[in-house]
């Protein structure tokens, strides 16, 4: 029925709006782990991550933990 569809869709959404929070919210503190490490980062660094599916994200945050310079984060 019509209800039925509605609510299923205000879920699907509620979803989506929670999986966009978490990628800002990985995205940020990727940000923020590149800046205390390697000092203000470049804009082209901050759109980079702006864009990047989550899974770039969570790469990228685990090979700043341990990299000596920022150019070592973003090489594959």
């Amino acid at each position: 029925m019509l209800v039925d569809k509605l609510e299923e869709r205000a879920l699907e959404y509620k979803a989506e709006g929670m999986e966009k929070g978490i990628e800002k919210g990985e995205m940020l503190a990727l940000q923020k782990l590149l800046s205390k490490r390697f000092g203000p980062i470049a804009s082209e660094i901050t759109a980079k991550t702006s864009i990047a599916t989550l899974e770039q994200i969570e790469s990228w945050f685990d090979r700043a933990i341990d990299a000596n310079q920022l150019s070592v984060v973003f090489d594959c």
